[in-house]
């Protein structure tokens, strides 16, 4: 959705381009052809002879797994999301095989990342052993080949991860990688326990404890297991909707939430409806509002001027958005001369826990203080919001957020004036919904888990200003 962590998690990100300036010392040196800058060179010790070039151990790197490597610096450094980068000029040049292999590395380095990296670590001969990134996204990408990957064989994976730590430039940690990586090969998988505690699966699944504990809190241990082995995969389309090929590309739960926006329209005589968007790049919600509300005056407006420009891109793909009003504004601060809004969309920033199966890499990046940040930001949105909505009109507040704090305590800021409008009284009427609307409502509001229901975590609530 938005910028920042928020509304990375709704995996809505425009595609972007990668300036290769931005890679790091590591991934500049494999994507210049293995020239080691002498500032980032390795002292070796003569005792340790002679080790091949950085350009010669380049050549023997395949494509997909130099693109590979390249995009997990860049997402370790926060230079880039993991959609943006795999959609980016690195993989143009790769062939559609290679193509695919690098997407699966990446994705399934972010979403194994924290069960990687215990098990390689139990074979440092230290456990406080150092280790450089580059060396540790090098082992990070063999060990999830060698333990994820069944058609790849083992010295093809070990090999090649030896090779990227000498283009690296860490050729000193060449031999430690590779008795790392055959360890790991060669150990026996682990046995089903009877019974794990949460940080067993939590490490076992690759998720954050402090984030499967709340979880756990929250929802209990069952659903709590339910979301980190749904998160440990993409979420396939088609749970939640009959398919509309006449609307936009847009995720099962996205849809859900704009569809129920678009119910929650509220009947105006003597004129149009208008509905606002307050939060709405890359513009999939505002796509279905237009669809879905043909009389209606629609804006849509973003704080980002870059994802705005994108986005009216994607509008013009659609003749039925030409009604569709945009404007870069800040939801705090938009002109009084805009006016009353029948319908408000308000789609804010989140730290995206819901979307980890589209967006891995957040559980690596969140803190929990975060929350309370975002939290900050979404009550100020909606206060905003509120204070632009129409006697008798109703506001939909939506996140893509497992957590409290992002959703009912931020609703509960609401204030007196407007009143709860069940979700259970607009699901029975969206239109090509097929999955159970009952699983997907809690106290009055929308609540989808992932491994619960067949789409991202979302939460949603429509207020009715009386």
């Amino acid at each position: 959705m938005k910028q920042g962590p928020g509304k990375q998690g709704k995996g809505k990100r425009e595609e972007g381009r990668v300036d290769p300036q931005g890679l790091d010392a590591a991934a500049r040196v494999i994507a210049s052809g293995g020239r080691v800058p002498k500032k980032f060179a390795k002292a070796r010790p003569v005792s340790a002879g002679p080790t091949m070039s950085a350009a010669t151990a380049t050549a023997k790197i395949t494509a997909a797994r130099r693109v590979a490597f390249e995009v997990l610096t860049l997402v370790g450094e926060g230079k880039g999301h993991s959609d943006e980068l795999l959609h980016g000029v690195r993989m143009e040049e790769l062939s559609e095989a290679d193509s695919h292999l690098a997407t699966a590395l990446v994705m399934g380095v972010l979403r194994w990342q924290i069960a990687l990296d215990a098990g390689w670590k139990r074979f440092l001969q230290r456990p406080d052993q150092r280790v450089a990134e580059a060396v540790a996204i090098v082992l990070r990408i063999g060990a999830f080949q060698l333990l994820h990957m069944d058609r790849i064989p083992a010295h093809a994976a070990i090999s090649e991860a030896v090779e990227m730590c000498r283009a690296a430039g860490e050729p000193h940690a060449s031999g430690m990688v590779n008795a790392i990586l055959r360890k790991v090969a060669t150990s026996p998988k682990p046995k089903e326990p009877i019974f794990e505690t949460t940080a067993a699966f939590a490490q076992r699944l690759g998720h954050p404890l402090w984030m499967v504990e709340r979880w756990v809190a929250q929802y209990g241990r069952d659903a709590a297991l339910k979301i980190c082995e749904a998160d440990q995969s993409e979420p396939a389309p088609g749970g939640l909707f009959v398919a509309d090929q006449a609307l936009p590309h847009i995720d099962d739960g996205s849809r859900l939430v704009a569809e129920i926006a678009a119910a929650a329209l509220p009947t105006v005589e003597g004129r149009a409806a208008r509905v606002w968007d307050c939060c709405a790049a890359p513009g999939g919600k505002t796509l279905v509002l237009a669809a879905r509300t043909s009389n209606a005056e629609v804006l849509a407006t973003d704080v980002s001027a870059k994802r705005m420009t994108q986005m009216q891109a994607r509008l013009r793909r659609f003749n039925f958005a030409v009604r569709v009003k945009t404007e870069v504004a800040d939801a705090e601060k938009l002109p009084e001369a805009a006016g009353l809004f029948d319908l408000i969309l308000c789609d804010v920033p989140c730290s995206g826990t819901g979307t980890l199966g589209r967006n891995p890499e957040i559980r690596a990046r969140l803190r929990p203080e975060e929350l309370t940040r975002q939290a900050a930001r979404q009550v100020e949105i909606l206060a905003a919001a509120l204070k632009r909505l129409a006697p008798g009109g109703r506001l939909v507040y939506s996140t893509c957020s497992l957590e409290p704090e992002e959703n009912e305590q931020v609703i509960a800021t609401a204030g007196a004036d407007y009143r709860r409008v069940s979700i259970a009284d607009l699901l029975s009427d969206l239109p090509g919904l097929v999955a159970d609307g009952a699983d997907m409502v809690r106290d009055g509001a929308l609540r989808t888990l992932p491994g619960t229901n067949p789409c991202d975590g979302f939460y949603a609530v429509v207020l009715e200003r009386g």
